[in-house]
């Protein structure tokens, strides 16, 4: 391109002024995501008392994590609008909360005993429009925050995270009156998603914000120092062949499983403060991670991340043996809380960053929808340790602190491809 400018890596930059709705466009986003957590979290906490809401919480993390993709794959080629994938998103997440609200009391059979109308409605179409609005909001806003993606998109997937508190402390207060909070959810929803539908769009192509030069940001040494830059532009096929995204996607499953479960467990306890304590530090905890990950590096801060969802585990152990003597939560209950909601979100934003700086930014979006597409695989296993908590909520426990033991020993050893073996990271 003509006036294109390059730097020092031989990318280009066509730099432009930034459009006056750029900070609206990011609300917008943010909303967007808040409005669809209660699908989540929200039926997380408080549908899945037996075994047929978790199979339809995990009929539903699976749809929403494979629904991004093909969306994503086909707004980035500009062959389907972002008016018309969150126009879809809109419908179906409407739709989806509503199904929630209407059908709470089909959920308490076996699997062969769902409700068709919980699955269709919730799970599947549900689970779809969720994962339309999570990928197409994040391709947005990383589009017009290119010069910190990570950090901003961190933000708006925070707003997945803390959506649902208002939900929860509505069940606290009103316990009976869930189905209705589901319905009013459902307008908000729709209403909130249908305006972004109509102001959301990208950047275009290779846009860069004028009052920042490329050249100089792409040389920042503060930021290389913390944040090295990829040795070249993968492409998925590329990335697939490496070591290091099958096990950013194994870390996704480990902790994404652990971070579901908690809120199962907690709200079990009928602790509906420490419930919404711990969804709302899922969400905010992303957005201070990112900031600390700037000043002490992705690998170290995701390393930290895990530790403290781990131990989270054992502190939840530890209470839940107890939580029927003291029904409104122990010390050691509101303590686990703390740590397992730090723990339980910052690390999906933090391996967003992550396969940025590992794979490069041309194709860095659609590499992570592949990571992040396990969280399908976290989600069956989320549900069955969730199973086994419904009689067994300590042992549950334990292993979920075992599994989110394993990516916080593995983050440290996770390398550059393309570099050396013998060059020290």
């Amino acid at each position: 391109m003509e006036n294109a400018i390059k730097d020092w890596r031989g990318r280009s930059y066509l730099p432009g002024p930034v459009p006056a709705d750029r900070v609206r466009m990011f609300r917008l986003a943010l909303a967007s995501m808040a409005v669809i957590s209660p699908l989540q979290y929200g039926y997380a906490a408080l549908h899945t008392r037996q075994a047929g809401g978790l199979t339809l919480l995990a009929v539903w993390i699976a749809c929403q994590a494979a629904g991004a993709l093909p969306a994503l794959h086909l707004v980035r080629r500009r062959r389907l609008g972002v008016r018309t994938c969150l126009a879809a998103g809109a419908a179906l997440t409407g739709l989806g909360l509503a199904t929630a609200g209407l059908t709470s009391g089909l959920t308490s059979g076996l699997t062969s005993g769902l409700s068709p109308a919980a699955l269709a409605g919730y799970a599947v179409l549900g689970g779809l429009g969720a994962g339309l609005v999570y990928g197409v909001c994040g391709e947005v806003v990383s589009s017009w925050y290119p010069e910190r993606p990570a950090a901003r998109v961190g933000l708006i997937t925070g707003a997945f995270g803390y959506g649902a508190v208002p939900l929860l402390l509505w069940a606290g207060v009103f316990p009976a009156m869930t189905g209705p909070a589901f319905l009013i959810m459902a307008a908000v929803a729709t209403a909130v998603l249908a305006t972004a539908a109509r102001h959301l769009r990208l950047s275009p192509a290779l846009w860069w914000p004028l009052d920042v030069d490329p050249r100089s940001h792409a040389l920042d040494a503060s930021r290389l120092r913390t944040a090295p830059e990829a040795v070249k532009q993968f492409g998925i096929a590329q990335a697939l062949r490496t070591r290091t995204l099958p096990a950013l996607a194994l870390m996704l499953v480990c902790a994404g499983a652990v971070s579901v479960l908690d809120v199962i467990v907690v709200a079990g306890t009928g602790a509906w403060g420490a419930v919404a304590l711990l969804v709302a530090l899922n969400g905010a905890g992303r957005s201070v991670a990112m900031r600390a990950s700037e000043l002490h590096g992705r690998r170290r801060v995701l390393a930290a991340v895990f530790g403290a969802l781990a131990l989270g585990q054992v502190l939840l152990a530890v209470a839940v043996q107890n939580a029927h003597e003291r029904p409104g939560g122990t010390l050691l209950l509101w303590l686990g809380a703390v740590a397992a909601g730090l723990g339980g979100g910052a690390f999906y934003p933090l391996l967003a960053s992550l396969v940025r700086e590992l794979f490069g930014a041309e194709r860095a979006t659609e590499i992570h929808a592949v990571v992040y597409s396990a969280k399908a695989v976290a989600g069956a296993v989320a549900a069955g340790l969730a199973f086994v908590a419904l009689s067994a909520p300590g042992a549950a426990l334990l292993a979920a602190a075992a599994l989110a033991a394993l990516p916080a020993l593995a983050t440290p050893r996770l390398r550059i491809p393309g570099l050396p073996a013998t060059i020290p990271l």
